[in-house]
């Protein structure tokens, strides 16, 4: 076989260094057309398909329910639109039935949210100590959170029962009058959060787990080093070095709270679970948008209850905003 000098010699190729062939010069070239592509921008070429399929799908519901919202829209007829301008908004601010389904699901989010996330940051600094059987704890965490909501709901509801529940047989062994959990407004809502709280415990607690596991185990060797207890390692290295992970969960059961609708449906047990009870009691933003497309038809005044939800969730996202930057500049 000729060399490549033998064959420059003889005019069958031109001299120079030997050419690189076979996988070498493949993997050279290819990374010479990514360094290209690289610098010509293709991240962003290969990642904007996904963001005009996600704009597709989440900006076309939100202009096409602001348009409703414009109208007068009965469900039987939804091609069938009456020009209201912004009507549908002025009566929803003067409806007392808004009013109390926003302080319901303010009440609801804060009592659900508040110990749900201190329960499983608890959780979470326990599962990360080394003990027995921790897998296994970290699975049964799980567990609340793939039960469906209405299996959840129902056994609660069950629980939660006037005549027959097992909290009233418990209250009733040590003298406590039962309590009417569904009929009165505090003690509905207290079962409603017990649901949320039950579900959503263990979850938020994997999140918290998997954060305090990235912190260096170095940090805990130098407080402990300088003195520090086990609760002054909690306060001083975990808490600090999972605070992002603790505002994406707050941001999560904030948007879970206002979005609340299968629990409080289901512990109604029936027509009363659309209103929120017989006198609104309990009932949520979600049930009222249900109840005004779904049972009164009014499809329009759904859609505005609907916008109400979003710039409810803007206008808590930007006080979030607002309040870190204020916390920044103080530092």
């Amino acid at each position: 076989m000729a060399t490549s000098t033998t064959k420059a010699l003889a005019g069958e190729e031109p001299p120079g260094p030997p050419r690189k062939t076979g996988g070498e010069g493949t993997a050279r070239r290819r990374g010479r057309l990514l360094h290209r592509l690289d610098i010509k921008g293709a991240p962003y070429a290969f990642i904007a398909p996904f963001f005009v399929v996600f704009a597709a799908f989440s900006f076309y519901p939100l202009v096409y329910t602001s348009w409703i919202s414009l109208h007068d829209v009965e469900l039987a007829t939804l091609d069938v639109m009456e020009w209201v301008a912004f009507d549908n908004y002025v009566d929803l601010w003067n409806d007392s039935r808004f009013w109390n389904a926003l302080r319901n699901t303010i009440t609801i989010g804060v009592i659900s949210t508040v110990p749900q996330l201190m329960m499983a940051l608890g959780m979470a600094h326990l599962l990360n100590y080394r003990m027995r059987a921790s897998l296994f704890f970290r699975v049964a965490s799980l567990v609340p959170y793939a039960t469906s909501v209405a299996a959840a709901a129902l056994v609660f509801t069950m629980i939660f029962e006037r005549d027959f529940g097992m909290i009233n047989w418990a209250l009733g062994s040590v003298g406590i009058d039962p309590v009417n959990w569904e009929a009165d407004k505090w003690p509905a809502q207290a079962a409603i959060s017990t649901i949320v709280i039950w579900r959503w415990t263990g979850y938020n607690a994997l999140l918290y787990l998997a954060a305090m596991q990235a912190i260096p185990a170095d940090r805990y060797e130098a407080a402990s080093l300088d003195g520090a207890s086990r609760w002054q390692q909690f306060t001083h290295v975990t808490i600090p070095g999972i605070r992002s992970t603790i505002v994406f969960t707050i941001v999560l059961s904030t948007i879970g709270a206002t979005q609340l609708f299968g629990e409080p449906l289901i512990f109604g047990q029936g027509p009363n679970g659309i209103t929120g009870g017989a006198d609104n009691q309990y009932q949520t933003l979600g049930l009222l948008l249900y109840e005004e497309g779904w049972k009164n038809y009014q499809m329009g005044r759904s859609a505005t209850v609907a916008w109400a939800m979003f710039l409810l969730l803007v206008l808590a996202f930007v006080v979030q905003r607002l309040i870190k930057r204020l916390r920044s500049r103080t530092s």
